[in-house]
């Protein structure tokens, strides 16, 4: 805008407030690589020690009922305004991460909007009204912490996969193993898709608007700017310093600084602190809340003086830029997504072959009645009126038991399903991880008596019948003792024994449906229980 600062300008002393956006943008960094890491990491380290960061979104601690957390974040968003939108949450400081990528093109590219408040408390009113008569599958659609969660597990993870594994080779040929390599997983058809919209609409909304979701669709946004209209530390506009430039307008992503009557819309502003970097004369400082008549001093009235305009040769070739950088981002997003996805292609493809001497038959999903819920979900009832469909225990969980449901009626939350493995009785990192209390925290030694579910044996799969060979893997691998081995035929001593469960003593692990040979459905599964039981 300006071609030379005036000296005043150039010499003054580097100010505190000055340092608000960069102190703002590091712990922002931090917790959005924190929360990230949660749901990318493989290895389990991350859930122990950044666990604590998905505890504090205030989705899932609303639900969990944690008060704490919950009054913490009301209490900052009254004195310091929505820092909780622009440090804490992750969907918003995405948002800040396309919005950046769109003015790298751009430069002072927003200007002043009315907020659409009519639109804002409805979608929070049909939000609430979801989440409260059982609609909460629905509802969590444009929940941030849900839909970033997604974004992370679904795309962001087999990414981090990937480059892993490149690295991981890359190690081998040095004759290093510090790092191994690990499966690419994609969680379901259904969530990948769901994933890759919500990325596509609310990163091309920021691109192009800034913080527009944020401040018209997200329930949590409409709720904490109703609080930071009262907070009590603010950014405010002094007049008989303002020179019209309207860089503070320009560059603010929420859009609501009116520089022409010197005022701000504190329902919408994040706290982001851009205009207090931008404006060249200390005409917005971040202070206390004043009265209207000390915002603005009175007595003085300044003409704000219009900037001049950018030719239009360089605005259009500015725009040109900007498309230009937009198209060949999302170029190389989709190369990203092919690419990786060929390769687990490739990779299972060679999985069909038992070690290259039989092809392998794909298992099928058994009939199973009633879903299965993890341990530490004690009923339908708790799990689904807390589950934000994060999908953070799906990402957590070693051995890939927990997937994200394909049923309408539960769309998108965790249900168990033993196609990968079984659920071993010494691990609870889904209870240790899930924030919203769906999955209460549990011990190993609670979980090996819960009864999520019992085994039911189906004649007619198991291969003592279909082949007449003795096959005892269930019996063997069942950690409670649950199953025993009868003679199929008590009359002959010789008789090949079959099954019989127990249950009373079956806790529903899976491991007998996991590693029973019969295809395409294992002749042993597990039904599901709607409350869980301690055997």
């Amino acid at each position: 805008m300006f071609t030379k600062k005036p000296a005043c300008v150039r010499n003054r002393p580097q100010s505190i407030f000055l340092m608000l956006r960069k102190t703002r943008l590091i712990i922002a960094a931090l917790f959005f690589a924190a929360v990230t890491l949660l749901f990318v990491d493989f290895s389990g380290e991350a859930s122990s020690l950044f666990g604590w960061t998905a505890k504090l979104q205030f989705l899932p601690a609303l639900l969990a009922m944690n008060f704490a957390v919950i009054a913490g974040i009301a209490l900052l968003t009254i004195i310091f305004g929505r820092i909780y939108c622009s440090v804490i949450c992750p969907l918003g400081v995405m948002q800040d991460i396309f919005s950046r990528t769109g003015n790298s093109g751009k430069k002072n590219r927003f200007a002043y909007a009315k907020g659409k408040t009519v639109l804002r408390w409805t979608i929070f009113a049909v939000f609430a009204a979801l989440m409260l008569l059982g609609g909460a599958v629905v509802a969590t659609l444009i929940a941030p912490y849900s839909a970033y969660g997604r974004i992370a597990s679904n795309i962001l993870a087999p990414i981090w996969a990937a480059g892993n594994n490149v690295l991981a080779e890359l190690c081998e040929y040095a004759n290093s193993y510090a790092l191994y390599q690990t499966d690419i997983w994609f969680k379901g058809t259904g969530a990948f898709l769901v994933a890759l919209a919500t990325l596509a609409i609310i990163g091309c909304i920021s691109w192009k608007h800034g913080r527009a979701y944020c401040n018209t669709v997200c329930p949590v946004g409409t709720l904490l700017g109703f609080l930071a209209r009262y907070s009590l530390f603010r950014p405010v506009i002094d007049a008989s310093k303002c020179v019209g430039c309207k860089l503070c307008e320009k560059n603010c992503k929420s859009k609501c600084i009116n520089a022409a009557e010197h005022s701000i819309d504190y329902d919408r502003c994040v706290a982001c602190f851009n205009c207090l970097e931008q404006c060249r004369t200390n005409a917005i400082t971040y202070t206390a809340r004043r009265s209207k008549a000390g915002a603005v001093k009175s007595g003085v009235k300044t003409a704000p003086k219009s900037a001049p305009k950018q030719p239009a040769k360089k605005r259009a070739k500015a725009e040109r830029d900007a498309i230009s950088n937009f198209a060949g981002a999302r170029r190389l997003f989709f190369k990203l997504v092919f690419l990786i996805g060929g390769g687990t292609l490739a990779n299972a493809q060679v999985m069909k072959l038992d070690g290259g001497l039989a092809p392998i038959k794909p298992r099928h999903k058994p009939p199973r009645k009633t879903r299965i819920l993890p341990p530490g979900a004690v009923s339908f009832g708790n799990f689904d009126s807390k589950c934000t469909s994060c999908m953070l225990c799906v990402s957590a969980c070693p051995t890939h038991v927990l997937e994200p449901s394909a049923s309408l009626s539960n769309f998108m939350r965790p249900e168990v399903s033993y196609e990968r493995g079984y659920c071993r009785t010494e691990c609870v990192k889904c209870s240790q991880v899930c924030p919203a209390g769906a999955i209460l925290p549990i011990s190993p030694e609670v979980k090996a008596s819960t009864q999520t579910g019992h085994a039911v044996w189906v004649s007619a799969s198991c291969i003592v019948n279909t082949d007449s060979v003795q096959c005892d893997n269930c019996f063997a691998h069942c950690p409670t003792m649950a199953i025993q081995m009868v003679p199929k035929d008590v009359s002959n001593p010789k008789s090949l024994k079959i099954p019989v469960v127990n249950e009373a003593r079956c806790i529903g692990c899976g491991a007998c449906e996991n590693l029973c040979p019969a295809r395409p459905v294992s002749a042993i599964y597990v039904e599901g229980h709607e409350v869980h039981k301690e055997i």
